[in-house]
């Protein structure tokens, strides 16, 4: 699986003595990443929609705080709200949600209030996939929501065939 090479080769060679906020929208994907975190002995902290509000700020606590934790696994849709995670200056969204708000609100968790680091923040996209027809969604996604916002006729007008075509496709 390349995806799970490429943020294994990430996060040893690349991040150095930076942490990392890795998100998922897959629970498999997230223990696959979990595996492939022991295999090569990074110490990580983890939790998703089932985790207690206890689990959650135990593991919170722990990434913010521990220098030897230096990933942060987290399920995309239990990550968008309530965390302040300034400790990362690395984000990787491995696989696209097609609200690309989601996907905003999950790189906001290290925009916070205390945060000195620059933050980068990777899409893991394979093209000529799902993910790619994704990723071109959300574009279009944007672009209908900014000709909402700046066009007082209405974004529906500049809907074209092919707009909905691709969109129901």
């Amino acid at each position: 699986m390349d995806k799970l090479e490429e943020i294994g080769r990430e996060i040893t060679e690349n991040i150095s003595n930076h942490k990392a906020l890795i998100f998922s929208q897959f629970l498999g994907m997230l223990a696959l990443i979990k595996e492939k975190m022991k295999e090569l002995g990074v110490d990580y902290e983890y939790f998703d929609g089932s985790s207690t509000v206890n689990e959650r700020e135990k593991a919170i606590n722990r990434f913010q705080n521990d220098e030897n934790c230096r990933v942060f696994l987290i399920s995309l849709k239990a990550g968008g709200v309530g965390l302040n995670l300034t400790a990362a200056d690395y984000v990787y969204i491995v696989d696209p949600w097609w609200n690309p708000a989601v996907e905003q609100q999950a790189i906001d968790r290290t925009h916070r209030i205390g945060q000195t680091k620059n933050i980068f923040a990777y899409r893991m996209i394979c093209t000529d996939t799902v993910e790619d027809k994704i990723l071109k969604l959300q574009e279009r996604k944007r672009n209908l929501a900014k000709d909402l916002i700046t066009d007082d006729e209405g974004f529906v007008k500049s809907l074209t065939k092919e707009d909905v075509e691709y969109l129901f496709s």
